[in-house]
């Protein structure tokens, strides 16, 4: 081979492999500088994460610490208020010792007195016994001088002296037994009259004056004429089928709902604005909001008397007992709502029979149910006592309950400390200031006279007493009562009124004989 082509290609190579080298070095070079960014940023994203990583924890920490105080106060506040229940339940069980301490001071006072008034007569007993015992000495000495000035034997003489001595001692025993009666009744009857003034003052109810008309708005007059009809047909089945008297007159933007009954007033008010609201006015419309209307009463009626038994604590009472009671709150006794007077008198009794040791739960369960007979009276005969004994023998109540009913108003004897309690409770609730007017009590009664009469004659279905008691609306049925004895009818029932009734003016009678059809088209 050629020395110079040998050494060119040695030349070669060896730039080559330097070359080599220096590229090797280069790498090694850039991936040093790429491993040292690389770390770099390794190193800033562990610091990014590390301070992300405490600030999060950071809040965390804030928020845990927010909550812990959140609940932290939620506790106290909770603590607060459990403690001001236990304060006030303290103050009240201290005004309820305070009043037991003080009923039973005047009690231990009573009883001292009366432990004195023994010892008293004991000693004037004893002092009597001693003035017999003088006036024996004293006859003995005197007898033989009596003998002998009088003449009469010696047993003749005794028995006389003996009987005045007895007159004498008799007369001042019955002083003496006559003043601590007095004072002893005095001393009963004002702790009596306390006990029922603290009762009184411890319980005040809301007294009501009801009244016997309604008053609906109505848009336009031209409403008016709808509600009347045609021909007065509307306003015929309106009256027909909730049994008040409606009034339209020329007083611009209301109708009147007149009727005794408050329940039907009540009726007839909302199916007459819900009739208004509809707009569609029409014999079949109105007895569907009647029948609609009624049913949300009833729904009303089982409220009120479920929230009267809660309201005295009174439990377990019969479902027909429940709806007796409610409808209480449509009935009104001299003006005084009955259903808050009853709940009054529960109160009442319930405090009183807590004062004297008796059971008080028995006690507001007597005074809830003792006028419920008046939510029925209308129905059946006989008076409300009589009525509320019967249903609430019938639903089961107790022998005390049944009697508190039926003898607070002092009908029959009374055998049951119940029913004392009810009928002083009873006597404080009407003898409020205020609560009870006799003059709608009357007037009540009196439309309740006019219908029950009417309901006496054979095929009479409805009676309405309306235009305040001066008039009755009879309905009878035409399958059963021809013209000739609807007018009969008529006729007896305005004499009977002259009979039975005594009554200012006159009372216009009205017999409706009507025959309905219907059919459906389908």
């Amino acid at each position: 081979m050629n020395p110079e082509l040998a050494q060119t290609i040695l030349y070669c190579l060896f730039f080559f492999f330097l070359g080599i080298a220096a590229v090797m070095a280069w790498i090694q070079r850039q991936s040093a500088r790429r491993a040292a960014r690389l770390a770099a940023e390794a190193d800033s994203i562990l610091e990014t994460a590390r301070r992300e990583a405490e600030n999060k924890g950071a809040q965390i920490v804030l928020e845990a610490r927010e909550k812990s105080l959140a609940i932290k106060a939620e506790a106290e506040r909770e603590v607060a208020a459990m403690r001001e229940k236990e304060q006030i339940r303290d103050r009240k069980l201290d005004a309820r010792e305070d009043q037991l301490s003080v009923s039973q001071e005047a009690l231990r006072k009573a009883q001292r007195g009366l432990e004195s008034s023994q010892n008293r007569i004991a000693a004037q007993m004893r002092t009597l016994t001693e003035q017999r015992a003088e006036l024996d000495r004293l006859v003995q000495e005197n007898q033989r001088a009596l003998e002998h000035v009088s003449g009469m034997t010696r047993e003749d003489a005794s028995a006389k002296l003996i009987e005045s001595v007895r007159t004498e001692l008799e007369h001042e025993i019955g002083t003496s037994v006559l003043k601590q009666r007095r004072e002893l009744t005095k001393r009963v009857d004002d702790q009596a009259r306390e006990m029922l003034l603290t009762a009184m003052q411890r319980y005040a109810s809301v007294h009501t004056a009801d009244t016997t008309t309604s008053t609906v708005g109505v848009p336009t007059d031209d409403m008016k004429g709808r509600i009347i009809g045609r021909e007065g047909r509307n306003i015929r089945a309106f009256e027909k089928a909730t049994g008040v008297d409606l009034i339209i007159d020329d007083t611009p933007g209301v109708v009147v709902v007149s009727g005794f009954d408050p329940v039907r007033r009540e009726v007839a008010r909302m199916a007459l604005e819900k009739l208004i609201a509809d707009g569609r006015i029409h014999p079949s419309k109105i007895e569907e909001l009647v029948e609609q209307t009624s049913a949300e009463i009833q729904q009303f009626i089982i409220k009120k008397g479920t929230e009267a038994a809660n309201e005295v604590n009174v439990p377990g009472l019969h479902d027909r007992v429940i709806e007796m009671l409610g409808r209480l709150h449509f009935r009104t006794s001299y003006s005084q709502n009955v259903l808050r007077h009853s709940v009054e008198v529960a109160f009442l009794s319930g405090m009183m029979a807590e004062m004297i040791g008796m059971d008080g739960d028995l006690a507001r369960r007597c005074g809830l149910l003792h006028d419920i007979g008046k939510a029925a009276d209308h129905e059946l005969e006989g008076g409300h006592p009589k009525i509320g004994a019967d249903l609430l023998r019938r639903s089961k109540e107790s022998e005390q309950v049944i009697h508190a009913a039926k003898g607070h108003h002092d009908e029959i004897v009374t055998e049951h400390p119940y029913t004392m309690l009810v009928a002083t409770a009873d006597a404080c609730s009407a003898s409020r200031p205020g609560a009870r007017r006799e003059s709608l009590e009357r007037y009540v009664k009196r439309m309740e006279e006019l219908e029950s009469i009417a309901m006496r004659f054979d095929g009479v279905q409805q009676a309405y007493a309306i235009s305040a008691g001066r008039e009755l609306r009879v309905i009878v049925g035409s399958g059963q009562i021809s013209d000739e004895r609807a007018a009969t009818i008529c006729r007896d029932i305005a004499q009977t009124f002259e009979k039975e009734l005594t009554y200012p003016g006159e009372i216009k009678v009205t017999v409706v004989r009507e025959s309905r059809f219907t059919s459906t088209a389908k």
